[in-house]
């Protein structure tokens, strides 16, 4: 009988340290992937080495004489490539017969480099992976006789050359892969493959099949977060290029989450031009907190050059129809792209201004393999794959352009990031909400929600931003104009709590308690107030609702301390 072969698929951290909600991030490929082989009999694990800074190969060392492996898959990305080879060639030192095999965008684009930079690779599946890894595994467990180039999508070596078989083709039945969700608990989720956008920056089409989109059903997707929010998982990314491109099917999807009554917050991305009040009411009521856009530039003549010739009508209006539906319209800016230049820039500002983001990120321009800007480079003769030997994650485009210069695009990123934040606070200050009745509650939690990021959150800590508290305040107040809302009376007490004015505090709570008894955030910042105005045995009645929690162990224990010492105090005078 042959062996059953044990399987690992890592993830290997980036060369630079990640800041944010995808940092350490597992890709969802290796979710399908693992799903798939477990579901086929085979011992798998995900190894994720990109959530803590640990050095990546001495952990991953630690890892293979523990698990020892017979297969190793990793994911890799430019970004992480690098950490991903030293991971490879550590394992072969370690385990020599094992397997190993790399996927993901940067061998997909670059294959011939990274077989020629780490010959601890034994194969690269370029694109969708989960049918051509399985097939590789599967050929693997044979005695003899293994026949590798009749395994479609599959590149490996064969002596000093490079061998291509022939091309895996796309699967069009997603609904037909295994739920990832039956094995692994994730917050990356995604209803689609591709996109049928042609930014030049952006490598996406040519991975998942040029300008074809195809997706999951609407029912497969939502059982798919029905199952993960069974595993405990309550807010959800969905991180489609394109989310919202197909209504019906987006709408159907809302729909199936609603009728659950999952009580959920999920983000999602898209395009300005496949925006409309339907999707957004659906999405609305159906959880969603945060809809991303890519502006990338105020500049027409910049946007056509990056491939995304939007009018800047449709961009204006996406933005005042998401925010006007209680959900936060994020903007991506790109800067330091072809042609840049300070007007371009001040044409970014402008529409900045006019569109009134609530949060945004701005990118340098970079370029990878895959996208039609580094080909052209390479057209170009401005460069060769060679460029990936270097301790680089990526290549900014202004190295390439004698234009641009990194205190010129430096100055760039200054001026973009400082316009937005010195205004943000304007921007949260004046938003206008639909007068829907159904989505009062819906305006409530999205009003204290921002509120609670400037009194308490990302902007809070922010010196570029400005009258937070004020902000906050007013938004606070707006929320509860259209509906009770529980982060709304404990953010008005915590902004009272700030300025020790601990008994208008205790109002604002009593006031939530009334509607939500049982809830531990008011019940302990009750006890605080309370604590603050002497009333020690008052606050332990609400700290001792919640005695199971660390969190509140500190406080028992200084009212037991004070209660006690009241009384001694009391005994000793009498």
């Amino acid at each position: 009988m042959v062996k059953q072969k044990k399987i690992l698929l890592v993830n290997s951290p980036c060369l630079d340290a990640r800041q944010g909600e995808d940092a350490g991030m597992v890709p969802l490929g290796l979710y399908y992937i693992g799903s798939l082989l477990i579901e086929n009999g085979y011992t798998t694990k995900i190894i994720n080495l990109a959530d803590n800074r640990e050095n990546p190969v001495a952990r991953f060392q630690k890892i293979l004489k523990h698990e020892h492996p017979d297969i190793i898959g990793f994911s890799v990305t430019n970004p992480n490539r690098l950490n991903a080879m030293d991971c490879a060639r550590a394992a072969r030192k370690i385990f020599p017969d094992a397997t190993i095999v790399f996927g993901g965008p940067a061998p997909t684009f670059l294959s011939e480099y990274f077989l020629r930079a780490c010959p601890d690779i034994d194969f690269i599946i370029p694109g969708e992976g989960e049918i051509t890894f399985l097939e590789l595994v599967t050929e693997l467990g044979k005695k003899q006789h293994k026949t590798f180039e009749q395994i479609k999508g599959l590149i490996f070596k064969k002596g000093d050359d490079l061998f291509k078989t022939s091309p895996r083709p796309y699967i069009k039945n997603l609904d037909g892969l295994v739920h990832p969700s039956k094995y692994f608990a994730y917050q990356f989720l995604a209803m689609s493959r591709g996109c049928p956008g042609k930014c030049s920056f952006c490598g996406s089409p040519k991975f998942w099949g040029n300008s074809i989109v195809r997706f999951h059903s609407a029912k497969w997707f939502a059982d798919e977060v029905q199952t993960l929010v069974k595993k405990g998982i309550t807010h959800f990314y969905i991180s489609d290029d394109t989310f919202t491109m197909d209504k019906e099917r987006v709408i159907e999807f809302c729909e199936l989450l609603m009728k659950e009554k999952l009580d959920i917050t999920w983000n999602a991305i898209s395009r300005t031009d496949f925006i409309d009040e339907d999707i957004l009411l659906a999405m609305r009521k159906a959880g969603c907190i945060q809809l991303s856009f890519g502006v990338e530039s105020g500049s027409q003549k910049i946007r056509k050059i990056l491939g995304k010739p939007i009018q800047q009508e449709k961009i204006i209006e996406a933005f005042a129809l998401t925010v006007s539906y209680g959900i936060l319209p994020r903007a991506y800016f790109i800067y330091g792209s072809p042609g840049e230049t300070d007007q371009t820039i001040q044409e970014s500002i402008d529409l900045l201004n006019t569109i009134k983001p609530l949060s945004a990120i701005f990118y340098l321009l970079v370029i990878f393999p895959g996208t039609y800007l580094y080909q052209s480079a390479v057209n170009k003769g401005l460069l060769t794959d060679d460029l990936w030997h270097q301790k680089i994650e990526d290549l900014p485009f202004f190295e390439m352009d004698t234009n641009l210069d990194f205190t010129k695009v430096k100055a760039f990123g200054d001026r973009l990031r400082s316009e937005f934040y010195n205004k943000v606070d304007t921007f949260a200050q004046n938003i206008n909400l639909v007068d829907i009745k159904e989505l009062y509650p819906f305006h409530a939690e999205f009003l204290s929600r921002l509120a609670m990021t400037f009194s308490h959150g990302e902007y809070a800590f922010d010196t570029r931003v400005k009258h937070q508290d004020k902000t906050s305040k007013m938004l606070y107040d707006r929320a509860l104009s259209y509906a009770p809302d529980k982060r709304a009376f404990l953010g008005l007490a915590m902004l009272m709590q700030k300025k020790r004015l601990f008994n208008n505090a205790i109002l604002f709570l009593e006031k939530g308690l009334a509607h939500w008894p049982g809830n531990k955030d008011l019940n302990i910042c009750m006890g605080v107030c309370l604590m603050n105005t002497g009333q020690f045995k008052t606050a332990l009645q609400f700290f001792q609702k919640f005695k199971n929690f660390s969190e509140t162990n500190q406080y028992i224990n200084i009212c037991h301390q004070q209660i006690t010492g009241q009384k001694h105090e009391r005994e000793h005078k009498l």
